[in-house]
């Protein structure tokens, strides 16, 4: 074989030509992942697994509570095109409300709960669903009871602080919030399944990454794939080289015991 030879066997071998294109066989990668399978699914429930002990033991639950609250000024007789207007920038302003720290102070006061400004904040979350005039007062804790109690207070300070420091009507309550029978987290079902795309994901990407980084030439079929020239003969290795002697030996021992 001469150098040039060499060099295009090299060249090919390492998923490369002359143009520097990489070339990739996606059968043999295929049948390269279906020879890994077992370790693809291994990994899948690997994954699984760390996922189902995360949600099931180590993660927190946590529970949400809604209370409903209407923005309507009770002084109106007839629903107008203006009141709907004047509805809906109230629903604005009263958004901001909530993250006064006079409400959050009286909210702590009145529940004798221990948590700081901040913390509350990051609990509470008030939206506005599109096109209405109802505010969303959702809050979110590791106590159903808890989350539904701080809910409910919230719209209640909500409502006087409004009455009284905007000079408007008080709004409506809409729905109270109740305390929550399931955890909307961790989503244990969703998690173990994530787990498992997650882990087969990983092992299959290991499983490429091998494939397209191996520039090793095993076999003549791959010589002659490559650098489509013709392999004389094969050297065994010695393992082969002894098993094939045992099988010559033992041929001629049942020959001769003929």
């Amino acid at each position: 074989m001469n150098e040039k030879e060499l060099q295009r066997v090299d060249m090919v071998a390492n998923g490369t030509e002359a143009n520097g294109e990489m070339e990739i066989d996606l059968m043999e990668l295929f049948y390269r992942l279906v020879e890994k399978a077992k370790s693809i699914v291994a990994a899948a429930l690997a994954g699984m697994l760390i996922f189902a002990l995360y949600s099931f033991i180590l993660a927190t639950p946590m529970y949400e509570s809604t209370c409903k609250m209407y923005v309507m000024s009770a002084s109106d007789s007839a629903i107008n095109l203006s009141d709907l207007q004047i509805g809906s920038y109230l629903t604005s302003d009263y958004q901001e409300v909530f993250d006064t720290w006079e409400v959050q102070e009286q909210v702590l006061q009145n529940l004798n709960l221990d948590y700081d400004y901040e913390q509350l904040a990051d609990m509470l979350e008030i939206t506005n669903p599109s096109d209405t005039r109802i505010l969303n007062i959702t809050v979110t804790s590791k106590s159903a009871q808890e989350a539904a109690a701080i809910a409910n207070e919230f719209a209640a300070v909500a409502r006087e602080y409004i009455s009284d420091t905007m000079d408007t009507d008080k709004p409506s309550i809409l729905s109270k919030a109740l305390p929550a029978k399931d955890p909307v987290s961790p989503r244990k079902l969703f998690n173990c399944a994530l787990g498992f795309v997650l882990g087969a994901l990983v092992m299959i990407a290991i499983v490429t990454v091998q494939f397209l980084t191996d520039d090793k030439i095993k076999t003549a079929e791959d010589i002659r794939k490559y650098a489509d020239m013709p392999t004389l003969a094969v050297v065994p290795t010695n393992g082969e080289s002894e098993r094939s002697g045992r099988e010559k030996n033992g041929k001629s021992e049942r020959k001769q015991r003929r």
